[in-house]
């Protein structure tokens, strides 16, 4: 359909009633009208305050066709970030494919700790193990002054969205292609301040309660690990840590809040002094940082 044809066009906030109504059922009426924001400003370029301005600007009918493209793989569950193939995440839109996963807001917070923590220093050294997206690693090379970033994943897929971002958002990160549950970790070299991990810790056992938009689109290489060794990543992580971490550096992970205290109870076998559980937002036990 011609996009200048003017049938079957529509004014905006027609247009937004009418999406919001079919996509509520499955995604509650908060997060209907965060997703329709979502669909316009990839498909627009408009923010909040553009679609209010325009509330009685007509819609072309194919951009019409587009939206209703979009809420039927939105009412199949498919994830908004991957339909448009970006994230925001820190302030930041990421790239993001299906062989990446979806940055999290609870990852933002565990950023905010490490920024916190190493705002006021520079040059500081930092590794993030199980990069992803590079969302992490990103966010700390642009909010650490001048520090020195490597991001490791095992993923060679991954990694080159990862890079993809780092060029797109212009961060200074250097990526390294290894598998840390192997006992390879001279592949990583030197010392780092800050050691930091978001890896898969969710037990297969926990399928039943998740998501089907997780179950269905996101990488499960990213997101499981074995119900008989669930902390299979942070049994690396902390070796890893152990003989790369300065001695004043800290480690810091997402954890699962269903095995919080085991992952603790690790870090101080494997002789970490200090250990703190950090609760999130929500009030659950999500985060780990541990220093010698």
């Amino acid at each position: 359909m011609n996009e200048a044809d003017p049938i079957g066009e529509k004014k905006l906030n027609e247009v937004r009633n009418e999406t919001v109504s079919a996509l509520t059922p499955i995604y509650g009426d908060r997060e209907a009208k965060a997703m329709v924001g979502i669909i316009f400003e990839n498909l627009k370029g408009w923010n909040r305050v553009d679609m209010a301005l325009k509330a009685d600007q007509l819609i072309s009918p194919f951009i019409i066709h587009q939206i209703d493209s979009v809420v039927r793989r939105l009412l199949d569950h498919e994830p908004i970030q991957y339909i448009f193939g970006n994230a925001w995440f820190y302030g930041m839109r990421f790239k993001v494919t299906s062989d990446t996963l979806i940055p999290r807001p609870e990852t933002a917070e565990l950023v905010d700790y490490i920024v916190k923590d190493y705002r006021e220093k520079s040059d500081q050294g930092v590794l993030d193990l199980c990069t992803g997206t590079g969302c992490i690693a990103i966010a700390l090379a642009r909010n650490l002054p001048f520090s020195k970033v490597t991001a490791v994943d095992v993923s060679a897929k991954a990694l080159a969205v990862a890079q993809d971002n780092a060029i797109s958002l212009h961060a200074n990160v250097n990526f390294l292609k290894t598998d840390i549950l192997k006992d390879n970790s001279g592949l990583i070299a030197g010392q780092y301040d800050v050691i930091v991990s978001n890896p898969p810790y969710i037990a297969e056992k926990e399928k039943s309660d998740m998501d089907r938009n997780v179950l269905a689109y996101e990488p499960h290489l990213a997101l499981f690990v074995p119900d008989d060794d669930p902390l299979v990543f942070y049994n690396a992580i902390f070796r890893i840590s152990l003989g790369h971490l300065t001695d004043t550096g800290k480690v810091y992970c997402e954890i699962n809040p269903v095995y919080a205290a085991e992952v603790r109870d690790l870090a101080v076998r494997k002789g970490f002094g200090n250990v703190d559980l950090v609760r999130d937002s929500y009030g659950k036990e999500r985060f780990l940082i541990a220093w010698k």
